[in-house]
């Protein structure tokens, strides 16, 4: 009886022209080249800094910067080192970027919505909106809000600005009243986070209730009362301060309270309405995605419009829209380096000062790469996460 081994064919020797040698032979060329090329361009770099005598690695971040910042979430001023300044530049980005994305969903969400009102009026608008918005540069938008924030035909100066509830608005920015330092102020935005946590806690587990034993909960209530009186008390419980630190007037300028400067909002405004075109049009797909069967379903039901929005569509909606609207928040982020064009201080900013002082320019484009990188990974990986989990789960 002829063995296993004895009955296979033997496989004829390998060839230089056989496909999956082909294959491997090229794949190593092409890595081969590739490394190469990173090779010579790394030598090339380290000879070319030299004969230039110019100092490679990180260590200017600790060097004294010796420049202003005009806007800064932390403290800083001149004596601090080039790596706070770029920590100051982060910090704006962020800050810029985060405040955008929030305030360029909710504007999306319902310019998406309004383009499939009943109404002829408010569809028409949001459209208008969408295709007029999104279609225009972002650089351009945030170039002609700074041109109107700080164009004396449009907003008056600091000694000309009139006062509505201790707010001033000028060619130099928001000035408005904000809570002093005392404690109670302190304990009373604590309590209204620990509110808002208690209250997305409160209702993930009213859901998985409801799902368990088909009882509802009035979280709605719960979450007003908590997110109301939690601060309150800590408010309360703290001194109850009622002293607020307001602008005044001296010499050129105000002083006090808060402040917003042109940059900041031509930024933010520019960013938000730009988005929010985009969004619009990607919560506008979504919604009719879903299969009108569902929508009729529920209106048979004797559901309210508002209702069927919340309960049905939106939720089944977000499956479609949340995969492009990572690449939108992705976007923001990314187009907040074009504040530069404006000197708002963000991190392209503040790096290329550093770059100009030290003369360190691949070390600053990378610190900005990997920064930018980070960032855009973080984002990716968080909104991957809420799609899973608003994913269909088959059974």
């Amino acid at each position: 009886m002829a063995t296993q081994a004895q009955i296979q064919p033997k496989r004829p020797p390998r060839s230089f022209f056989d496909r999956d040698v082909q294959a491997l032979f090229w794949q190593v060329v092409v890595v081969g080249l590739v490394l190469g090329l990173g090779a010579f361009l790394v030598r090339n770099t380290l000879v070319n800094l030299e004969s230039r005598h110019i100092q490679t690695g990180y260590g200017f971040l600790w060097r004294e910067s010796g420049f202003e910042i005009g806007e800064s979430l932390i403290d800083y001023s001149p004596a601090s080192t080039y790596g706070r300044a770029i920590l100051v530049g982060l910090l704006n980005t962020l800050y810029v970027a985060s405040v955008g994305i929030v305030l360029a969903t909710v504007l999306g969400i319902l310019v998406g919505i309004g383009t499939l009102s009943r109404n002829w009026l408010i569809a028409k608008i949001t459209g208008g909106y969408i295709h007029l918005l999104r279609n225009i540069p972002v650089l351009l938008q945030i170039i002609l809000w700074y041109t109107i924030l700080i164009n004396d035909r449009f907003l008056p100066g600091p000694r000309q600005a009139g006062s509505f509830l201790g707010t001033y608005l000028t060619q130099r920015g928001l000035y408005f009243p904000i809570p002093d330092g005392h404690p109670g102020w302190y304990a009373g935005f604590a309590g209204l986070i620990v509110a808002v946590i208690v209250s997305l806690l409160l209702g993930a587990w009213a859901r998985r209730r409801q799902e368990a034993t088909g009882k509802q909960m009035p979280t709605g209530r719960i979450s007003a009362i908590l997110v109301i009186g939690l601060p309150l008390i800590a408010w309360a419980a703290f001194g109850a301060p009622t002293t607020l630190s307001a602008p005044e007037l001296r010499g050129f300028n105000f002083v006090g309270g808060g402040h917003l400067s042109p940059e900041f909002v031509a930024v933010l405004f520019g960013l938000t309405v730009y988005t929010s075109a985009f969004i619009g049009e990607i919560v506008r797909s979504g919604i009719l995605s879903v299969p009108k069967g569902q929508i009729e379903a529920a209106r048979a039901l004797g559901l309210r419009e508002g209702v069927i929005l919340r309960k049905v569509t939106l939720p089944q909606a977000l499956r479609t829209i949340i995969p492009p609207l990572t690449s939108q928040y992705l976007n923001l982020t990314k187009n907040s380096s074009l504040a530069v064009a404006i000197g708002y201080p963000d991190l392209v900013n503040t790096t290329g000062t550093t770059i100009n002082q030290t003369g360190q320019a691949i070390e600053g484009v990378s610190i900005i790469m990997l920064i930018y990188l980070v960032i855009s990974l973080i984002t990716a990986g968080l909104m991957n996460w809420y799609n899973k989990r608003m994913q269909l789960i088959e059974r």
